[in-house]
């Protein structure tokens, strides 16, 4: 059970946003407050796993008052906002989720909708930073057991691996503290790799706006995928935060492919439809790694590429937020090489240029 504090100025807002986030099964509002103030000794008091922020509100703004908790007290914050225009800014100040407030004759059931959505794929992204709070302010008894897989990988796009290598190309998934480790990798990416297809664990409506962080502090062109792309050297997809990415060859080239299917191990984006569409696609000839992230999604797929000659790469504990899919992936006899979260780049590089390991 994840536990929440609502920050909004509106009587009204405050209660329909409660409302809604408890009627989300893995969710429970601990509290609300109505300012920037009274959310500052709520924090303290309740220490919850995640904070919701209304933008307008009264002696501190939102922007501010977020840009303060990242500095002072790091942890999980969305914005539930009528400024949608700020939505890439708030990404930037260190939010990992951004809801619009409903317009003029959109239904409550439609912003209950897009609340639960949103939360529901940030339950990957909630232990990002690392909070202790003492085990009295626990409301529920409930625990999130280990996940399991609500639908397989061959429900959604079954198993053709290519049994002749194609054209080379880099698959990476990552879910909970893979934003930043993202961003530290693509750093130090040059602009002349193979083709890079990302699975991250985001929620919809917030995918766009990463695809352009790592676009602008990356020599690589990123750009959140959309259906029908050709894939190019020197240039890197990111899935979109509510849509599988896959890929398909036509004639000589290799282009994306979005679906609007069912979610894999409770996701959408999912790694393991991400990793066996590329196994289908060019089998040896790519390489996958799997970084930092909750649960499991992804090793099904990988030991598929691995045991079809692709070369296969974990990030190690040390480095790794939380090592969950890394660590089940190695289990799973998938991995060929664990690495340093700050040696991905230069294995990516050397696998480009054809070098062995």
């Amino acid at each position: 059970m994840y536990t929440v504090l609502v920050i909004d100025d509106s009587p009204s807002m405050r209660r329909i946003i409660k409302d809604m986030i408890n009627s989300i099964d893995e969710f429970e509002v601990i509290g609300v407050a109505t300012d920037a103030y009274d959310a500052r000794e709520k924090i303290k008091e309740y220490e919850p796993d995640l904070v919701t922020i209304d933008i307008n509100m009264p002696k501190m703004d939102g922007v501010t008052f977020l840009r303060n908790l990242m500095r002072l007290h790091p942890m999980p914050a969305v914005v539930i906002s009528g400024e949608s225009v700020r939505g890439n800014d708030i990404f930037d100040d260190g939010a990992v989720g951004f809801i619009p407030k409903p317009d003029t004759g959109e239904s409550m059931n439609s912003f209950s909708d897009r609340i639960k959505d949103t939360l529901l794929n940030l339950t990957f992204l909630l232990k990002r930073y690392t909070l202790k709070k003492p085990p009295a302010l626990k409301k529920s008894n409930k625990v999130l057991t280990n996940i399991e897989y609500k639908v397989h990988p061959d429900e959604v796009i079954p198993l053709r691996a290519a049994k002749f290598p194609g054209m080379r190309l880099i698959a990476i998934g990552s879910s909970t503290g893979g934003v930043e480790s993202l961003l530290r990798v693509f750093r130090k990416l040059p602009g002349d790799l193979p083709p890079i297809l990302i699975t991250q664990h985001i929620p919809y409506g917030f995918s766009n706006s990463f695809a352009h962080r790592l676009n602008d502090n990356s020599e690589v062109e990123v750009c959140e995928a959309k259906d029908g792309m050709i894939l190019e050297k020197g240039h890197a997809y990111l899935a979109p935060g509510n849509m599988h990415l896959t890929i398909e060859k036509y004639a000589n080239e290799y282009r994306t492919k979005l679906l609007d299917t069912k979610k894999v191990s409770q996701h959408k984006p999912s790694v393991d439809v991400l990793f066996r569409s590329v196994n289908n696609a060019v089998g040896g000839a790519a390489m996958a790694v799997m970084m930092t992230g909750m649960g499991d999604d992804g090793t099904i797929a990988m030991k598929e590429l691995h045991d079809n000659g692709a070369y296969t790469v974990a990030q190690n504990e040390e480095s790794c937020v939380v090592f969950g899919m890394p660590m089940k992936a190695i289990q799973a006899g998938a991995v060929k090489d664990i690495v340093h979260l700050d040696e991905i780049a230069e294995y990516i590089i050397d696998f480009s240029r054809g070098k062995k390991r």
